[in-house]
């Protein structure tokens, strides 16, 4: 596991009117602090990727759809540097993970419906001078095929 990242299973709490699931507590043992909530989208087919934050730690939960995040830690120093985790997480695999800064992620939805995403960054995001670099999906830097696995 990339050094800093955290995972928090979910758990989901069913009854006749329909579910609650906790993502992110103020008590929980990986929480930092509270910058923003917001959703994403991604299309089926389509990669989100890559991107860091050298200031913000961020905490993903797919909370509809299925969703392949992938991390890489491009940290000079870092005890993992060079490792790549995958996480396939949402509908059938209802966890949150917890991002920190300069490590690269990114996301692309598996099957045919799109993935929703909640982050729950530390920061609020500056429109001025955003905290997010990116580099393209299928950079040369890192070395990971976003394509479908079979076998």
């Amino acid at each position: 596991m990339i050094d800093g990242v955290k995972i928090k299973k979910l758990r989901v709490i069913p009854d006749e009117r329909g579910f609650l699931m906790e993502m992110l507590r103020s008590d929980d043992e990986i929480f930092e602090k509270f910058g923003q909530v917001y959703v994403t989208a991604c299309y089926p087919g389509v990669v989100k990727g890559w991107h860091y934050h050298r200031k913000q730690t961020d905490y993903f939960t797919v909370v509809k759809g299925m969703a392949k995040v992938v991390f890489y830690d491009g940290r000079e120093g870092s005890p993992t540097h060079g490792e790549i985790n995958e996480f396939f997480m949402g509908d059938m695999n209802q966890i949150l993970l917890k991002i920190p800064p300069l490590v690269m992620h990114g996301f692309k939805a598996l099957g045919t419906e799109p993935a929703y995403v909640i982050n729950c960054p530390t920061e609020v995001y500056n429109y001025e001078q955003p905290d997010e670099y990116r580099l393209p999906y299928d950079c040369i830097e890192i070395p990971y095929d976003w394509g479908i696995k079979m076998g």
